[in-house]
């Protein structure tokens, strides 16, 4: 996806992120340095929990997302971040399936005068059948 301007967007504006997929080695390498639970980070552990299968940590989707495709285009803007609600994990995400992202502006407030501007971010993710894995609102100000 190509650079957007901050000065551009607009409530309501829907980028899509394309798709993602995670490998085994993904999901355990992230889940040994951040979320080392067995269910993430062992085969044999995981086919014998409630998901029958090696799952990613909740928050690895969102930060694989957030640094491969939104740093690149808004990264250079961020002036700071003010808050992450309503993150929902929906849905278990599994090893080589693609997970699909949509992010909606969903809030989008310009202060001229301090030349800034402040937006709500709804990332949303989804599982080939079209279901919802997950969900974030993140509201950061960026600069004009």
């Amino acid at each position: 996806m190509e650079k957007l301007a901050i000065s551009d967007l607009k409530h309501g504006q829907v980028l899509d992120f394309g798709s993602l997929t995670l490998s085994e080695d993904d999901i355990i390498n992230y889940a040994k340095q951040f979320d080392p639970l067995p269910f993430h980070i062992n085969k044999q552990i995981a086919e014998q929990s409630p998901f029958k299968a090696l799952i990613s940590s909740g928050p690895q989707v969102f930060n694989t997302m957030y640094i491969q495709q939104w740093v690149p285009m808004f990264g250079d803007t961020v002036l700071c971040g003010l808050e992450i609600n309503h993150w929902k994990f929906l849905a278990p995400i599994y090893a080589n399936l693609p997970t699909t992202c949509k992010v909606t502006i969903t809030h989008l407030k310009k202060n001229l005068e301090k030349r800034h501007v402040v937006i709500t971010w709804r990332y949303e993710f989804f599982l080939p059948n079209g279901a919802m894995a997950q969900t974030a609102d993140v509201t950061v100000m960026h600069k004009l």
